[in-house]
């Protein structure tokens, strides 16, 4: 091999380090070999067209945390307005692609409702008529958050902006044929506690049992607007992340609002590295 092909062999491993060095934020000890292509992937989902609760906010906080997270780094798979079966799909298809990733992180935005203990994502074709039926018609989160917590390298971290109003608390809900149905059982406002699995963040807009409050006069919710302000902050590791946000949350509804995490992360994570390449504070 001639001088020249070593030289450049060498100069393209040299920059290839470097990039890497300066493109990506440190990745605590539970973390994935190198994927140049796919180190990062996230889903993000928003719904806001149901028939019966419509929401005003999750469409334009999907839509900027997308954008926002494919400026970090990411793969994202946007989905907007998905039904049942699309929600089901979205999540299986992310848990294939996942796999992989060094960083996995889902971002869902729209109704959630908790059942038996059980936290579960609400598709906009929603023909819930009782609780009984909330495990067979809604997306079951503790099922795709054990499923990346089998996932023996990288991080995940999960957002759940889902608590805004309960869409079965006024005891009738509308089907998608718009007849108007008496919903069946009492139904617990919020979501339930989670317990994140070794390597997981699980994030909520608002404690458990609480709902979530959505920007009356703007285009995102409370909870998204001060995630989408500090999200790109340098250096700021992610649980350091989320505790500014709480603060900012706290603040701006007078502390009826309270973000909260379970989290059993390793090591430290950031989305954006300081001037050295790294998380924390620069020296």
């Amino acid at each position: 091999m001639s001088r020249t092909v070593v030289h450049s062999i060498d100069r393209r491993k040299a920059l290839g380090g470097l990039a890497a060095l300066l493109g990506a934020a440190a990745l605590p000890a539970r973390r994935a070999a190198a994927q140049p292509q796919e180190s990062r992937i996230a889903l993000v989902i928003g719904n806001s067209a149901y028939r019966a609760a419509p929401l005003k906010n999750p469409l334009s906080d999907a839509g900027a945390m997308a954008e926002r997270l494919k400026q970090l780094g990411f793969i994202v798979m946007l989905r907007e307005n998905t039904t049942f079966t699309q929600l089901l799909e979205s999540m299986q298809e992310f848990s294939v692609k996942a796999k992989s990733a060094a960083v996995r992180l889902v971002y869902y935005a729209g109704h959630g409702i908790q059942s038996k203990g059980r936290n579960y994502l609400v598709p906009i074709d929603a023909d819930v008529r009782g609780e009984d039926e909330i495990s067979t018609k809604s997306a079951d989160v503790g099922e795709l958050v054990d499923r990346l917590g089998a996932i023996k390298q990288g991080i995940n971290i999960v957002i759940l902006d889902a608590c805004r109003i309960n869409p079965f608390s006024g005891g009738v809900i509308v089907g998608p044929d718009g007849r108007r149905y008496k919903f069946r059982g009492s139904v617990a406002p919020g979501l339930a506690p989670v317990d994140a699995p070794l390597g997981t963040l699980v994030a909520f807009s608002t404690q458990p049992n609480g709902v979530a409050i959505d920007g009356a006069n703007e285009d995102h919710s409370i909870y998204a607007k001060h995630l989408l302000a500090n999200l790109n902050t340098p250096g700021i590791e992610v649980e350091q992340l989320f505790k500014k946000v709480r603060r900012a949350v706290l603040t701006e509804t007078q502390g009826v609002q309270q973000p909260w995490e379970s989290s059993s992360l390793t090591g430290d994570f950031c989305f954006k590295a300081n001037s050295a390449g790294r998380c924390g504070a620069p020296l």
